[in-house]
């Protein structure tokens, strides 16, 4: 068995500038997915795979997050005046506990890889966890628990992956690989947003990472990369180039790209089907407006 992974980084400094004009006052990560910010759903499937650390990676204008996960004392009073004890304890787990969090600043938007370097000093020498929280994955069993389980086998680094369509890998960072075993795939290459002629897969790394902290020596060497930012996915490929394991897990689940309109209004939909308080209202609503009128074309 491999080092138990406590810690996880969540880079959330970026701007929102798709959703503007509602991320001028209220940051991407806690938009509402159904009832509940972006980052709920990140923050609850990090507990479920065993993190008791959370290590925010923020800047300028997210005051708004931070005061999120605080206690909030005034509101508790009136749910317990009302008798509203199921909103008072949805309410209660949105707390974090002091020590239980930390918020670094991002000054400068040099990507990813110089978003988890700032966390540097706080992880020391053991593996940690990468959560994006625009990556929503709906699972039975949460994406990073299984990331988990498989890496107490495996040990070394690990990314989620999964299929994507070979005219949207310029998108993404791709694998390279020779080999899989129970979702386990084996990695001996990366590249950060290949034109799709020179992908060497349609296998995507997707945004949950568990990594080694020779990771965190590799992005104060290397250079920028794509787009002129500092990239995790090559700090990756330089653990391998240094003959690290490095591997891929092909999750089970759904994920929604919640950082684009699109991915956030199909997700919205799904999460609401999946809510025995939602589907109906919403199935008849769907049927109504879009099936009903398209078969009377």
């Amino acid at each position: 068995m491999h080092d138990k992974v406590t810690k996880a980084i969540f880079p959330v400094a970026g701007l929102g500038t798709r959703f503007l004009p509602a991320t001028k006052s209220v940051p991407k990560e806690i938009m509402t997915l159904v009832d509940r910010p972006l980052v709920q759903y990140a923050i609850d499937e990090a507990r479920a795979a065993g993190i008791t650390d959370f290590i925010f990676v923020t800047s300028r204008g997210k005051s708004a997050l931070e005061n999120y996960f605080d206690h909030a004392p005034m509101l508790e009073r009136e749910l317990e005046e009302k008798g509203k004890d199921e909103l008072l304890k949805v309410l209660k787990s949105t707390y974090m506990e002091s020590g239980e969090v930390a918020y670094l600043r991002q000054h400068r938007a040099h990507g990813l890889g110089h978003a988890v370097w700032c966390a540097r000093r706080l992880i020391a020498d053991e593996p940690f966890a990468v959560i994006l929280p625009d990556d929503v994955i709906a699972a039975g069993r949460p994406c990073l628990q299984q990331m988990v389980e498989a890496h107490a086998e495996t040990g070394g680094n690990m990314v989620a992956a999964m299929e994507v369509p070979h005219d949207q890998v310029s998108s993404y960072g791709i694998l390279d690989v020779n080999g899989e075993r129970d979702r386990v795939l084996s990695v001996r290459g990366m590249v950060e947003k290949p034109k799709p002629a020179e992908a060497p897969s349609n296998l995507a790394v997707i945004g949950r990472y568990i990594l080694t902290p020779s990771i965190l020596r590799n992005l104060e060497r290397i250079e920028a990369g794509a787009g002129g930012e500092i990239q995790l996915t090559d700090a990756i490929a330089a653990d391998i180039s240094a003959g690290n394991p490095v591997h891929g897990y092909r999750f089970e689940g759904e994920r929604f790209d919640c950082g684009s309109k699109a991915g956030f209004l199909q997700a919205t939909v799904a999460f609401a089907l999946a809510r025995d308080d939602l589907r109906d209202d919403l199935l008849r609503y769907i049927q109504d407006t879009v099936i009903v009128p398209k078969a009377a074309q």
